[in-house]
C-alpha cells in the first residue's frame, strides 16, 4: 500500500509538473495581437481613430512602411509626339519614402484636416481587425503636418517608422508622406496581451510537492519492509534474558468492528488518508484561478469624471515655448520680419518690427527684449468650451531666463488662430519685481477666458484698460485713480503724470510737447479667470508724444530710434513719436475691496515721423 501511494505521488508530481511547463511553451498564449492594414487609396491623409485604437487594452504599437507614389492620374504625362519624352514622363512620375505620424484629440486632427479627403480607419469587432472606409473632401493636399503646435506629439522617418503609444479613446493617429502624395498604403497596429500562466507556477510547485511527498512514502515503505521482513539475530554467548510472556495472536472475529489499536492496517489507512488528501487539495489547487481573481462584490459602475479639454497640455507647452525662443532668437540675429512673424503677432510683432526698422538705420539701436526658450515656471492653457475644436486658443506662460537670474521672468500671451497655424506671441511682458502671480489654476484644467466686457469682475477688462489710460495721462485728475494699486507699480513711476510734468519743462522755450493716450480697440483683451474668482488680463494702450517748435523759424530736434525711424534729426514741423504699452493686469473679483495691481509691462517705441 505504500508503494501504492508513492506511485500516485510520482504520477501528480509529472502530470503538475508537466502541465505546468507546457502552459509556459507550447500551451502559452500570444503575447501581442497585430492587425494589418493594406490600402489602395489616392488619400493623402489617414486617421487612425481612438476608438480603433483601443480596440484592446494596452500600448498600441504602430509600424508604418512608406514608399508611395503618385497615383497614374496624377503622374506627369508623356509627351504624344516622342517616344524619348514618353521616358522622360515616367522618371519623372513623383514618389516619397517619408512617413509621418502624429497624435492629438480626435476633434483637433480633424480640424485640422478640414475638407481633406481622407481615409478613417476603425475596427470591426465582427471581423475583430481594423478597416479603412474613405471619407470624401473638396480638398486634396495637406501642409506638412510635422512640428505642428497642435499636436501631443509627432514623429518622422524613411521608409519605414515605428512607434509605441498609449492613448485613450478621444484621441487620434495621423498619418502624411508627404501631403502631396496619398498617405502610407501599409501600416499594422500591434497590441500586448496577458499572456501570463496564473496556474503554471502553482501546478510546478504542486508537482514539486507530490514529489517530495512521493520520496517520503518511498523510503517510508522501504522501511517498513525491513522492519516486517528483516533477519532477527541471536547471540550464542550471550546470556539469555527471561522471556517475556508471549501475547496471544490477535484473530479478530468476522463482522465485529475493531477499535482503538494505534498500529496495524488502521494505522496505515489513517496515515494513507493524509497524502490523500493533500493530492486532492493540489489538484483542486491547480483547477482554481489565483487569489487575484477571489470571487468578491463588483463595484457598481460608476461614470468617469470629465476632464475638461484645455488648449495645450503641459508637454506641448513646453514644446511650444522652445520653439519659439529659437525662432524669434534666429530672427532677431538676422532682424527677419518675416521669420519673426511665424511666431510673433500684435503688440510683440510691432515691436519687434520697429526694432528691426531702427537696426538698419543703426546696428547700435533697437534693443530687444530676448524670450527665453526654457524654463516655464507657471503655464495656464484655455479652457475651452464643450464642443472642443474651436479657436482661436490661448496661452498664458511665465518664462524664466536659465542664464541669467537676475533678469526678472516674462509672461507670455500666446493665440493659435486656426488648427494649422502656430502659437504666436501676441504679448511679451515682463514682471514686475515684486510682483505675485494669483494663484491659478493646474495645466489639465485651464481657464476659460472671460469677455472684455464681462460683470464677472470688480470692473470690466475694457473699463480697466481705458481707466489706467487715463490714469497715467491725468494722474490723480483721472476718474478711477482710486481703482489701481500705486505700490509696486514702476510704470506709473516712467511715464505717469509727474514724469510727462518733468518731460515738459526739460524742453527749451522754443518747443512744446503734447502727450496723447489711447487704448489700441483691435488688439486682444484677454482675461484668464483665476483661482479666487478674480483675472489676470492683458492691454495694449499706445502713447503718442507730440514736439512742436512754438516759434516761427525754430526746430525741434530728434535723436536716436526717434531719429531713426522718422528719419529726420530735426524738423521744423515738428516729431510725433508713439510708444506702444503691453501690460498684465490683475483684477479682482466681484464684491472684492481689493484694487487693481499691475503685474508687468512692456514699453518699446513703434513710430515715429514727422508732423505733416
Amino acid at each position: 500500500m505504500r508503494f501504492i501511494i508513492a506511485i500516485v505521488f510520482f504520477v501528480v508530481a509529472v502530470v503538475g509538473v508537466g502541465l505546468g511547463v507546457a502552459q509556459r511553451t507550447v500551451l502559452a498564449p500570444p503575447e501581442s495581437v497585430t492587425s494589418t492594414v493594406q490600402l489602395d487609396s489616392a488619400a493623402t491623409v489617414t486617421v487612425i481613430d481612438g476608438s480603433a485604437l483601443n480596440a484592446y487594452e494596452g500600448r498600441q504599437t504602430l509600424a508604418i512602411r512608406g514608399g508611395v507614389v503618385a497615383p497614374p492620374d496624377t503622374a506627369a504625362e508623356p509627351d504624344e509626339e516622342g517616344g524619348a519624352d514618353a521616358e522622360d514622363g515616367e522618371e519623372q512620375i513623383a514618389q516619397t519614402d517619408r512617413v509621418v505620424a502624429a497624435y492629438g484629440r480626435t476633434g483637433d486632427v480633424l480640424a485640422w484636416v478640414g475638407d481633406t479627403r481622407y481615409t478613417l480607419v476603425t475596427f470591426d469587432e465582427e471581423l475583430g481587425e481594423l478597416v479603412a472606409q474613405p471619407v470624401s473632401g473638396s480638398e486634396e493636399s495637406v501642409p506638412d503636418p510635422y512640428g505642428s503646435d497642435l499636436w501631443y506629439d509627432d514623429f518622422t522617418g524613411e521608409g519605414e517608422l515605428g512607434i509605441t503609444v498609449n492613448v485613450p479613446r478621444d484621441v487620434s493617429v495621423l498619418l502624411v508622406s508627404d501631403g502631396e502624395l496619398p498617405a502610407p498604403q501599409e501600416f499594422s497596429v500591434t497590441w500586448p496581451l496577458d499572456s501570463s500562466t496564473p496556474y503554471s507556477t502553482w501546478l510546478i510547485l504542486g508537482g514539486v510537492g507530490s514529489l517530495i511527498l512521493g520520496l517520503i512514502a518511498l523510503l517510508w515503505a522501504l522501511l517498513h519492509m525491513r522492519r516486517q521482513r528483516g533477519p532477527r539475530r541471536k547471540s550464542a554467548k550471550a546470556q539469555k534474558m527471561p522471556k517475556v510472556p508471549r501475547p496471544s495472536r490477535y484473530r479478530p472475529l468476522s463482522g465485529r468492528p475493531t477499535l482503538g489499536r494505534p498500529k496495524g492496517r488502521r494505522s496505515a489507512s489513517r496515515i494513507a488518508l493524509v497524502p490523500g488528501l493533500l493530492i486532492t487539495a493540489l489538484v483542486l489547487s491547480a483547477c482554481t484561478p489565483g487569489a487575484s481573481i477571489v470571487a468578491t462584490p463588483s463595484p457598481a459602475p460608476t461614470e468617469e469624471p470629465v476632464t475638461p479639454a484645455v488648449a495645450a497640455s503641459e508637454r506641448q507647452i513646453d514644446r511650444i515655448v522652445s520653439r519659439v525662443g529659437e525662432t524669434v532668437a534666429l530672427a532677431d540675429e538676422e532682424t527677419d520680419e518675416g521669420l519673426a512673424a511665424t511666431r510673433l503677432a500684435g503688440p510683440a510683432l510691432q515691436f519687434r518690427e520697429a526694432a528691426y526698422a531702427v537696426r538698419e538705420e543703426d546696428s547700435e539701436l533697437g534693443s530687444l527684449v530676448s524670450i527665453p526658450s526654457r524654463n516655464v515656471e507657471l503655464a495656464l492653457p484655455q479652457r475651452l468650451p464643450d464642443e472642443g475644436a474651436t479657436w482661436p486658443r490661448a496661452i498664458f506662460a511665465v518664462v524664466e531666463d536659465p542664464t541669467d537670474e537676475t533678469r526678472p521672468p516674462q509672461a507670455l500671451l500666446m493665440i493659435q488662430d486656426d488648427p494649422r497655424s502656430p502659437y504666436r506671441v501676441h504679448y511679451a511682458l515682463t514682471l514686475e519685481p515684486q510682483a505675485v502671480v494669483p494663484p491659478l489654476a493646474p495645466v489639465g484644467l485651464g481657464s476659460p477666458l472671460l469677455p472684455a466686457d464681462t460683470p464677472q469682475l470688480a470692473v470690466t477688462p475694457a473699463e480697466v484698460a481705458a481707466s489706467y489710460s487715463q490714469l497715467l495721462l491725468r494722474g490723480e485728475e483721472a476718474e478711477n485713480f482710486d481703482l489701481f494699486e500705486a505700490e509696486g507699480d514702476s510704470l506709473r513711476t516712467q511715464i505717469g503724470l509727474e514724469a510727462k510734468r518733468e518731460r515738459r519743462s526739460a524742453l527749451p522755450d522754443t518747443a512744446s510737447i503734447e502727450f496723447t493716450n489711447r487704448v489700441v480697440e483691435d488688439a486682444d483683451i484677454l482675461s484668464f479667470v483665476t483661482n479666487d474668482g478674480g483675472a489676470i488680463m492683458t492691454a495694449y494702450l499706445t502713447e503718442t508724444e507730440t514736439v512742436t517748435p512754438t516759434q516761427s523759424g525754430a526746430a525741434v530736434n530728434s535723436s536716436g530710434a526717434v531719429e531713426a525711424l522718422s528719419g529726420s534729426a530735426q524738423s521744423t514741423r515738428g516729431i510725433i513719436a508713439t510708444y506702444g504699452l503691453q501690460i498684465l493686469f490683475f483684477v479682482p473679483p466681484l464684491d472684492s475691496t481689493e484694487p487693481v495691481r499691475v503685474l508687468g509691462y512692456t514699453q518699446g517705441l513703434v513710430s515715429a515721423r514727422e508732423v505733416p
